[in-house]
């Protein structure tokens, strides 16, 4: 687990190059404490900050490989883990591969693999990852990310060369050598205030965008990247014909489960758990705990009734007989962190979830180097409430197209907060329409008086259209699923989830996000996904004894933070202040934010997610655009190896 950074160019000394990718890794340290290095040919610069889980003693990169004959052939920057590296490696040492290895990592593997089975390679790795493999031979460079977007890569083109790195940071130093200028991209900031982050390939600077989950790329010096899409999710549901049938899956889902966690077991390190009071991060840790009885389980929570699972958390985790390790946060510590948070995050995200995130993985990183957690359960098993709307709303479906539209116009006459409005707006909408993933920040009428320059041809069907077409004449929920694979989970989920952690130098793992368990969970029919009384309940029936009782039909909380009441009071004031210090007024009505504060604040209309949106954003322009705002970026910490 690492943070990489790669420059193709021909065209400055081979010092000055060296040197500019050594300054632009410091900004990515956090991602590799362990060790820093640097490699360079005539066209090429490879960097690396190393976080060493598998084979400590050997596997440093930039690390080379190639056939006997070539020994120096390949080199590569890899940021991942590939789970089934130990079988991949045993397959390639036998004929007609015959491959050598000199270190016992996973590295060398995927280098192996590129040889022998080229870019198909790709489609054999069970782990999340973001790799560059320069090709010494054919001066050609190959890179991938893997299938779900689990470990980010990040892309910076100029007439100086092209760039790739784990953190956009690293690029943005980078830009001046490469003669890019990068500037705030008004498309992506329209998309972000929809969304609450920014959606795959943008970022929020123009001139830097993210190689795709699921696409690998070739680039030549001088040339341009050429990309693939190598992962095609398809939803697949097998008909239950009977009772046995059911019983045939959940017994599936189980067995793919044990053997997914029990692969991301795999680390020379201590690996821990996060827990909240969910199905998901107990199961995970249960499994977990099956090899490794002294697991450390972590939570975070807050001091407010509603908004903390710890005690469910704790009554799992004595449950399933692991130790386990609380984290409170109050107001006053996200306010002083929230700066910091922001200048790791990269882009803004506007969830605040990820803030509880950062603190429990600040706690876990003083007693391990790896945690399992338990995102990606609800896009592959369906477990979203939302997921159920299209049972609410299939009186909808029966209902011609122009009286529909009418309800939708009757919708907009009825006063806002009047029970039912919303219910009859969206039944007038198909689904294309009226679902874009989990996050609904700003609707577009709420956002023209907020945001200047409005653009009434942006629209969250950019981000969904070519989902949404791929999953033509699925049923309802699996083109939901489908969509948020490509938006919520790569978007936001695991953005902060990478993020947070990589920012305390801890690596996540998410077995859910196996290309194993997507391929038994493809197979689901609708009935085992959605019910009138609950979601996921394949996965409930399949985990009815391995996870406590008291968790299996539990709603889903996750780490819920009390901005709405924070916003109202501790945090209010604060609020104002970066509103009234802020020089984005540019780009929003800073009199339209004023009033969204002093309305949330007099109640009853809740604008929490709205205005925090805002505050992330406007921090994040007082950090990277206005240079105004300057975070004290802690040096690594090294604790003593676990």
């Amino acid at each position: 687990m690492c943070g990489l950074l790669a420059l193709l160019t021909a065209r400055q000394d081979a010092a000055q190059r060296v040197a500019d990718v050594t300054t632009a890794l410091r900004c990515q340290r956090h991602r590799g404490p362990d060790e820093t290095g640097t490699w360079h040919d005539a066209d090429v610069v490879l960097g690396f900050n190393r976080l060493s889980i598998i084979d400590l003693e050997h596997s440093h990169q930039p690390l080379h490989w190639g056939p006997p004959g070539a020994p120096q052939r390949y080199t590569i920057l890899f940021n991942g883990e590939i789970y089934n590296y130990i079988e991949l490696r045993e397959e390639l040492q036998r004929e007609p591969y015959g491959a050598n290895f000199a270190t016992e990592g996973d590295t060398e593997v995927v280098i192996a693999a590129y040889h022998h089975f080229g870019p198909a390679a790709v489609r054999r790795l069970r782990g999340m990852f973001a790799f560059v493999v320069w090709d010494a031979q054919l001066r050609v460079a190959y890179g991938a990310r893997d299938p779900f977007g689990i470990k980010p890569l990040f892309s910076c083109a100029g007439p100086g060369g092209v760039a790739f790195a784990s953190e956009k940071k690293s690029l943005l130093e980078l830009a001046p050598s490469l003669g890019a200028a990068p500037v705030l991209d008004r498309r992506a900031l329209q998309h972000y205030l929809t969304l609450q982050y920014v959606p795959e390939p943008a970022s929020l600077h123009t001139g830097i965008t993210r190689i795709e989950s699921g696409t690998s790329f070739t680039l030549s010096p001088g040339g341009k990247p050429v990309t693939e899409r190598y992962f095609h999710p398809h939803f697949r549901p097998q008909a239950i014909r009977s009772p046995a049938d059911a019983r045939i899956l959940h017994d599936e889902i189980t067995a793919v489960m044990r053997d997914s966690v029990a692969k991301h077991m795999r680390a020379d390190v201590t690996v821990g758990a996060f827990l909240s009071g969910g199905i998901d991060s107990t199961a995970i840790a249960a499994l977990a705990r099956e090899h490794n009885p002294d697991l450390i389980t972590f939570t975070a929570g807050f001091e407010r009734e509603g908004y903390s699972e710890v005690d469910v958390a704790a009554e799992s985790a004595a449950a399933i007989g692991v130790r386990h390790v609380v984290r409170t946060v109050s107001a006053p510590e996200l306010v002083d962190a929230l700066p910091l948070i922001v200048w790791y995050l990269d882009d803004p995200v506007a969830d605040p979830a990820l803030v509880p995130l950062w603190f429990i993985a600040r706690e876990a990183r003083e007693h391990v180097k790896v945690v399992l957690s338990g995102e990606g359960a609800d896009e592959l098993f369906g477990g979203y409430t939302i997921y159920r709307e299209p049972l609410s709303l299939a009186a909808f479906e029966k209902v011609p197209g122009g009286l529909r539209r009418a309800l939708g116009r009757i919708s907009t006459r009825i006063p806002e907060g009047t029970r039912g409005k919303d219910l009859l707006r969206r039944g007038s909408l198909t689904l294309e329409q009226r679902y874009y993933g989990n996050a609904r920040i700003f609707r577009d009428d709420q956002l023209r008086g907020v945001l200047r320059g409005y653009d009434p041809t942006i629209s969250h069907t950019d981000v969904t259209a070519d989902p949404y077409a791929a999953s033509a004449g699925w049923d309802p929920v699996a083109r939901m699923q489908h969509v948020d694979l490509f938006t919520w989970l790569r978007g936001d989920i695991l953005v902060k989830a990478d993020k947070m952690t990589m920012a305390n130098s801890l690596e996540l793992r998410v077995p859910f996000l196996d290309p194993e368990v997507f391929r038994v969970a493809s197979t689901i029919p609708l009935e085992e996904k959605i019910t009138r009384e609950t979601t996921k309940h394949a996965l409930r029936r399949a985990l009815r004894n391995i996870v406590p009782v008291h968790v299996l039909n539990r709603r889903k909380l996750g780490f819920p933070v009390p901005i709405r009441h924070w916003l109202q009071q501790e945090l209010h004031d604060w609020a104002r202040s970066v509103v009234d210090s802020s020089g984005t007024a540019e780009f929003l009505d800073l009199r339209a934010v004023h009033r969204m504060l002093d309305e949330h604040r007099a109640g009853p209309r809740d604008h929490s997610r709205r205005i925090w949106a805002v505050l992330v954003f406007m921090l994040w322009h007082g950090i990277f655009v206005e240079q105004r705002i300057a975070p004290v970026v802690p040096e690594p910490r090294y604790p003593v190896q676990v």
